[in-house]
């Protein structure tokens, strides 16, 4: 299990909930949960009925399981990764491995960061890059190229963060919106926990390695689906390249030219039958292995979030990530 955060003073401890959740459109079912203390109170409403021990769930329009689901599919998972595939239009989970462990989430924390950008920042803000920000040297980090001095849009960092996973337009963004790195981490922890996201953990804006950095399959799912509800960022998620101009530090012109990360959107590989992939946001470290979190609709248009954590490879993330959006289908 990957360890908490050290500087935190309070011992981390589970604390169980007995949890009836009345869903749209769902039965009423008893879950059980393991929560990290000192979150649940900004995670759930309590209601008076003690007796019983019941409480409603923060939102009642969420998908929610606190074990597997598995009966009745074909999908199966790698021993170590994990996955969860979420119907959100009728609150069901259709498939779940491991959804609650903790994991390194690798470039999936840019989903969280630019929910906290979407939150806090204008998209027409212009960000000033610091030598910070254009300083990442650990090996084999995606840059945008991004120089100290550098100056563009919050929504040019943006599209460099979820289309190419530009790692140094996440510090740009984290630096402008939380003032420094540590800053918005904090943004970000006070955010998840909001969503109900209590089991994950940020340390900083792009995912590159730190053992105090980690998510759960369900957490991702819980960020996702708030960061659906910004119009800019359905739109960044879907495209397939972006190009767009910037300024340097002495106000020449500079060019953001790439292609998306995600094979489905590149044509490289293909949704199965009836299913249509929107997009979404791929990672990956040796740590975190291969990840991806996406949204797809079915041919009546209904939306689906599916997400698999720590596959051992691309091409086998890939190949999982297709079964379990043929479970869909079924």
């Amino acid at each position: 299990m990957i360890s908490t955060n050290k500087r935190k003073t309070a011992v981390s401890a589970a604390i169980l909930l007995s949890l009836c959740c009345l869903l749209t459109g769902c039965a009423t079912k008893e879950y059980t949960f393991a929560y990290d203390s000192g979150h649940t109170v900004s995670s759930f409403r309590m209601t008076e009925n003690a007796v019983a021990g019941q409480a409603d769930l923060f939102a009642e329009d969420l998908c929610v399981t606190a074990s597997d689901v598995t009966e009745g599919t074909s999908l199966s998972l790698e021993e170590e990764a994990c996955g969860g595939l979420f119907d959100l239009n009728g609150c069901r989970v259709i498939y779940a491995k491991n959804i609650h462990e903790k994991l390194y989430p690798a470039s999936l924390t840019k989903v969280m960061t630019a929910l906290v950008a979407l939150k806090y920042g204008d998209p027409s803000d212009i960000i000033t890059v610091s030598a910070v920000s254009a300083g990442i040297t650990e090996s084999g980090a995606t840059l945008c190229g991004l120089k100290a001095g550098d100056s563009l849009t919050l929504e040019q960092a943006l599209n460099a963060l979820l289309i190419y996973s530009a790692n140094d337009a996440g510090l740009a963004i984290a630096e402008h919106i939380g003032g420094s790195v540590e800053g918005f981490a904090e943004m970000m922890n006070t955010e998840a926990a909001k969503l109900g996201a209590t089991r994950s953990h940020f340390v900083n804006p792009h995912g590159l390695h730190d053992e105090n950095h980690y998510v759960t399959a369900y957490d991702m799912y819980l960020i996702f689906n708030e960061a659906m509800k910004y119009n800019l960022f359905r739109e960044i998620i879907h495209k397939d390249a972006y190009m767009a101009t910037y300024m340097d530090r002495n106000g020449q012109a500079k060019t953001l030219d790439f292609k998306t990360t995600n094979q489905y959107l590149q044509g490289a590989c293909q949704a199965p039958e009836n299913i249509t992939v929107i997009g979404g946001k791929t990672g990956t470290t040796s740590a975190a292995r291969s990840c991806l979190i996406l949204l797809a609709e079915d041919a009546s248009g209904n939306p689906y979030i599916s997400v698999i954590l720590h596959a051992s490879e691309r091409s086998i993330l890939y190949e999982k990530m297709t079964e379990l959006l043929s479970e869909i289908n079924d």
